[in-house]
């Protein structure tokens, strides 16, 4: 079928809307028209190809919609039902079986592979092959091809065009705090960084009961934003050592959260540790930086861990995030500002210069 998609055609370029030549589902999959696609910081580095994959290519990550075509054999969802596009893994890895996805031995290759898993491509113009596929979906386009396994149906009386954001900023904030750390009641916790992600973490530490929520950013906007979704102590790291405030205000957290990608910033999210404490590192960062770390520190107890999508599996951690915001406790919409399609570009600029924390285009 034809589609309206933003390609990204050199490294750094704006995205050029063009028409696309989507490929048909095959058994175990379904085409999606999208009511909603958040853009990630993710996506921009993607463009940038700060991560792999080749280019001409389609972004998109946080897609939203409803079920327009299915395969012969998907059974999972029904043409007119809503969904949420997550990400993809194999379902036969060790990770897979234990229920980990977001650790599938295969998972760079299902998302980041520019393709499906076997090499053919999902979209192309009359110029030649567009790189698609990405994390599974490729959601800035008015259609998105997906295999079944990634799709979540979610209900119908959910704002559908916003929810796209769940597969990714709202499950990876939610869900480092949620399923990857666990803080106990009344635990503290840090978290570095206040973009989309770190407030969505701060979110989930008032869900989880935290005692001290401590936001940590340079913005002073964000941190005012931060202390309205849950953080009890905000600290602007421009005028201020974190590591010497936290240790004041806490004496070392429990837990904290890096959600930059910068090495600075994870060093001083694991100085802030007290002995025994966990650091999840969530800010994705080119593939060469590297951090240093005391090596006292970890013998003393402490540890860090990468967490991708929020340790998630999202068919279980989706619909109970939907559950927490109907029910008021998981306001992510007061992040969300939309854009129609066409200004993508806009919705962009707008990210990157921090006007914007959550940017969602809206198919209308």
């Amino acid at each position: 079928m034809n589609i309206r998609a933003a390609v990204v055609e050199r490294k750094g370029g704006p995205f050029v809307l063009r028409d696309v030549e989507l490929d048909a589902p095959r058994h175990d999959e379904v085409v999606v028209r999208l009511a909603g696609s958040g853009i990630c910081h993710t996506d921009l580095m993607a463009r940038d190809q700060l991560l792999a994959m080749a280019l001409p290519a389609v972004f998109g990550h946080e897609g939203s919609g409803v079920v327009e075509k299915v395969g012969s054999h998907v059974r999972k969802v029904a043409p007119g039902d809503h969904v949420v596009l997550s990400f993809l893994s194999c379902g036969i890895c060790p990770a897979c079986l234990k229920g980990v996805p977001t650790r599938c031995s295969s998972y760079f290759q299902y998302n980041m592979g520019g393709a499906r898993i076997d090499g053919s491509a999902t979209m192309r113009t009359r110029d030649g092959k567009v790189h698609g596929n990405f994390i599974g979906q490729s959601s800035f386009a008015t259609h998105s091809l997906m295999n079944e396994r990634g799709v979540v149906k979610v209900r119908k009386d959910a704002p559908l065009e916003i929810l796209g954001t769940l597969a990714c900023a709202v499950q990876t904030g939610v869900g480092g705090v949620m399923n990857a750390l666990r803080p106990e009641v009344g635990a503290s916790i840090a978290v570095f960084g206040t973009g989309a992600v770190g407030l969505n973490a701060i979110m989930g530490a008032a869900i989880a009961d935290c005692r001290n929520i401590i936001a940590v950013d340079i913005n002073p906007a964000r941190l005012e934003l931060a202390r309205e979704m849950g953080a009890t102590h905000a600290i602007d790291s421009s005028r201020a050592d974190p590591v010497e405030e936290i240790m004041t205000i806490t004496g070392g957290v429990g837990y904290s959260l890096e959600c930059t990608g910068l090495p600075a910033v994870l060093r001083q999210a694991v100085d802030v540790l007290a002995i025994g404490g966990r650091c999840g590192m969530i800010g994705v960062a080119p593939a060469e930086l590297e951090v240093r770390l005391p090596m006292q520190h970890l013998l003393d107890g402490r540890t860090v861990a990468g967490i991708i999508a929020g340790d998630s599996v999202g068919d279980i951690f989706i619909p109970q995030l939907i559950e927490l915001h109907m029910k008021g406790r998981l306001p992510f919409d007061r992040l969300v500002r939309s854009y129609p399609f066409e200004e993508i570009n806009r919705a962009v600029e707008d990210v990157e210069q921090r006007r914007t924390v959550k940017a969602v285009l809206r198919f209308d």
